[in-house]
């Protein structure tokens, strides 16, 4: 295990060069751009196919992590697997210049390639956290990650919105790949280097399918972190999916237009890097299960209020105190994941937590893509199918026995 803190600065910085990609790709500019240039349609037809992008997308990540997980992990291939998903994310966000009204099918499998790129390159840069720093400092690592990821996505689209609003897109898709490309260099310099694994990569693939149904039994086996993982799939669906349709909902419920859209999210991503940094420490003192818990009982009153709010100004301060628990909610439960694997098993394992994330986040926008197409176009009743995610999940989680709590705090459950 590496505590470098060149190594660690290099891993942190990472997660502020990604963040481009979902803070102008996923959120605010692409899915604005995909339902009102290239679809072009009204009626919940444009929410439709963007609901069924990103779940496809999710599907193929699901499917296809913990296979990748264990190769990497038994050929020593981590750093060769992470530097292909990010070439494939910024080649899909490269072939995004060629699009055009009408081009709905292409948008749509070009939006799946960048996407898979970025999801996959995730399972390979999360597993090296518990690598490069002791079990005591997971939570404040994975914290400032996401923090400095969230500065990262606020100057992002700060960089992307004098050209968005110009309708210049083909240098939108330029920055994202610069930004993204420049910014990760160290991390592919100063991350533990690939080491030689006890087979090769077509070997470990033939052993990782042999024995897929083998760890799926073992992982399912562990009481504890099938719980987790359950509780994750329900509440993380909701997140992603919040994350991905937010510019839609802010455009097609409230009538915010491109530029307003941006500034919402520079707001989003302020407030959610204070939440990342201010509760990074709270994730070691007292455990993520109790930041989660907080967290979730939020994002519930913040979703049950927004069916009901009118106010485009009222939103901006349900955008605020959701963005507050955003950073959290994903760094605490890397932080617990990371607690409950056992050595050695981390890309392999990280690979089952990008499953359940991936294979929930397939759920989330066909819901409320199809609840918002039978509804006529009102989004509405979508707010509710999302909040009874957060509930569901925060329900599961209590059933959660968290290994960085306190005994005094965590009780027997």
């Amino acid at each position: 295990m590496s505590h470098d803190k060149r190594t660690v600065r290099a891993w942190v910085l990472y997660d502020f060069a990604n963040s481009i990609y979902p803070a102008v790709v996923t959120t605010a500019v692409f899915p604005i751009f995909y339902r009102g240039t290239v679809v072009g349609s009204e009626g919940g037809v444009a929410e439709l196919w963007w609901g069924w992008a990103v779940a496809v997308s999710a599907i193929i990540v699901a499917l296809t992590s913990p296979l990748l997980g264990a190769i990497a992990d038994r050929s020593g291939a981590r750093k060769r697997f992470l530097g292909f998903y990010v070439v494939t994310c910024l080649i899909g966000v490269a072939l995004m210049m060629t699009l055009e009204p009408g081009m709905v099918v292409a948008g749509f499998l070009i939006f799946i390639l960048s996407n898979v790129g970025f999801e996959s390159a995730n399972v390979f840069y999360n597993s090296y956290l518990p690598d490069i720093v002791p079990p005591e400092r997971l939570g404040r690592t994975s914290g400032y990650g996401y923090g400095l990821g969230y500065l990262g996505s606020a100057l992002g689209l700060l960089l992307v919105l004098p050209f968005a609003r110009e309708g210049r897109m083909e240098v939108v898709w330029t920055i994202v790949i610069a930004y993204f490309a420049i910014f990760s260099i160290p991390a592919f310099l100063f991350l533990p280097k690939d080491k030689r694994g006890a087979m090769g990569i077509g070997q470990a693939a033939r052993k990782g399918l042999a024995d897929f149904k083998r760890i799926a039994a073992e992982v399912w086996g562990h009481s504890n972190l099938r719980r987790f993982l359950i509780a994750f799939f329900f509440y993380i669906d909701g997140v992603l999916t919040i994350i991905v349709m937010a510019a839609v909902i802010a455009q097609g419920t409230f009538g915010f237009d491109q530029q307003q859209v941006i500034i919402l999210f520079l707001i989003v991503q302020f407030s959610a890097l204070i939440g990342a940094y201010s509760l990074a420490k709270p994730a070691d003192t007292i455990g993520p299960k109790k930041v989660l818990s907080g967290v979730l009982c939020l994002w519930v009153a913040a979703g049950v209020a927004a069916y009901f709010v009118e106010s485009p100004n009222v939103f901006y301060g349900l955008a605020v105190a959701a963005g507050f628990g955003l950073g959290s909610v994903q760094s605490a439960s890397r932080a617990l994941m990371a607690s409950l694997i056992p050595d050695g098993r981390e890309a392999e394992l990280f690979g089952f937590y990008a499953l359940c994330g991936r294979s929930s986040s397939v759920l989330g926008p066909l819901l409320f893509g199809g609840t918002t197409y039978l509804a006529g176009g009102n989004q509405r009743p979508g707010f509710l199918v999302l909040t009874a995610l957060f509930l569901i999940g925060l329900i599961l989680l209590q059933r959660v026995r968290d290994p960085k709590a306190p005994a005094a705090l965590e009780g027997t459950t």
